[in-house]
């Protein structure tokens, strides 16, 4: 049974022509690109299929592309301050973005801001969902990851602080990158960080499974979907591969390369900001400051193919030059439509009751900024 299609979107934090865009993996051709906008680190993210939603670097507002739209047209999401990290949720229900040391979370289907919640002290670096969008999980530069249950927050009595269901503190310096993996409740994440070491934890239990020491800081962290491997991003531009499939493997360990699945992509030259693992678990693909995205074949850690964007080069007419990658994510292909199956259906962000006609022409508001009052 052959892998489900895919496809590569990446965006980098310096385009000037254009700054994301979708790839074929298997061929590298640019399926399609969206111009306006350079997105900050931790800040790419697939709104139900519709929406390819980017924080834009160092601003307060998150550009939107609507994929289906010929012309590409860019649209902004106005925010109460710079949004540092941005994540929406598997379902498209939810988009969470981390502003400053503050989690705010919104439900699309009326924009209303549902929480704020300040339990970082700290600017947030990174937000991610658990596969089913029951909670989760925000990382900052406090060195604390907190894991949230979604639905205890949204019920929450107005009169109560929401806390979160756990909180990993075993970090010594601020958090880089997290991954979620899959089942849910009962999935288990990745933390990785500046002080060199990238921990496994179990969401059910709160306990930390893994903790490997590397000796360079991490900067990006991902799974393969069968969970056999940890890949880790350096900075100085290794990815390393943990095996997780070693019985010997004690709590605490050392990274050292050898012949039981620990081993070492080396192609980069500067930090490994951004990891993703196809889903058939074949394709390894690394964004780097060396302004190129690789895509690595797992088994023989050969890079077959290396993908640039192209901004405009600034004062030599005709010139052009290769930017910085922010993020890359690989996506089943049903999750980035370039046509709306259901013509009639609209995702939008905005108030019940407004006229569908208007909506079809401005698909895309503005979230409310004030907390959503029942």
């Amino acid at each position: 049974m052959s892998a489900p299609m895919e496809v590569v979107v990446t965006a980098d934090s310096a385009g000037q022509l254009w700054n994301c865009a979708i790839f074929d993996p298997h061929t590298g051709t640019n399926l399609l690109s969206y111009r306006g906008g350079n997105s900050s680190a931790r800040s790419l993210t697939v709104l139900n299929g519709e929406y390819i939603l980017g924080a834009q670097l160092g601003k307060n507002f998150i550009n939107v592309w609507e994929i289906q739209r010929k012309d590409q047209l860019q649209q902004k999401i106005v925010c109460p301050g710079v949004v540092t990290c941005l994540t929406a949720s598997p379902d498209g229900l939810y988009v969470l973005a981390g502003i400053a040391e503050a989690i705010y979370l919104w439900e699309v289907s009326t924009g209303n801001l549902l929480v704020v919640l300040n339990r970082h002290y700290q600017d947030l670096s990174c937000l991610r969902f658990t596969d089913d969008c029951s909670h989760f999980v925000s990382g900052g530069k406090d060195n604390l990851a907190l894991v949230w249950n979604l639905a205890s927050i949204i019920q929450l009595d107005s009169s109560r602080t929401p806390e979160p269901r756990h909180v990993f503190s075993r970090h010594s310096l601020p958090i880089t990158d997290i991954h979620c993996g899959l089942m849910g409740p009962q999935a288990r994440v990745a933390t990785a960080s500046l002080d060199q070491t990238v921990k496994l934890w179990e969401i059910s239990s709160g306990e930390m499974l893994l903790s490997v020491l590397f000796d360079v800081s991490i900067m990006s962290v991902t799974l393969d979907p069968c969970e056999y491997f940890l890949f880790c991003g350096g900075s100085d531009g290794n990815v390393f591969q943990v095996s997780l499939c070693n019985t010997a493997v004690s709590r605490d360990k050392t990274f050292q390369s050898d012949g039981e699945g620990n081993q070492v992509f080396k192609g980069h030259r500067n930090l490994v900001t951004c990891l993703s693992v196809s889903m058939d678990g074949t394709l390894l693909l690394s964004g780097s400051h060396d302004e190129t995205v690789r895509m690595w074949d797992i088994q023989s850690k050969q890079c077959i193919r290396c993908i640039n964007h192209k901004g405009a080069g600034g004062n030599v007419p005709g010139e052009s030059r290769p930017t910085p990658f922010s993020d890359v994510r690989c996506y089943r292909q049903e999750r980035v439509r370039r046509w709306r199956e259901h013509q009639n259906t609209c995702v939008r962000v905005g108030r019940r009751g407004e006229d569908p006609e208007e909506n079809q022409q401005r698909s895309v508001r503005v979230f409310h900024t004030a907390p959503y009052k029942t």
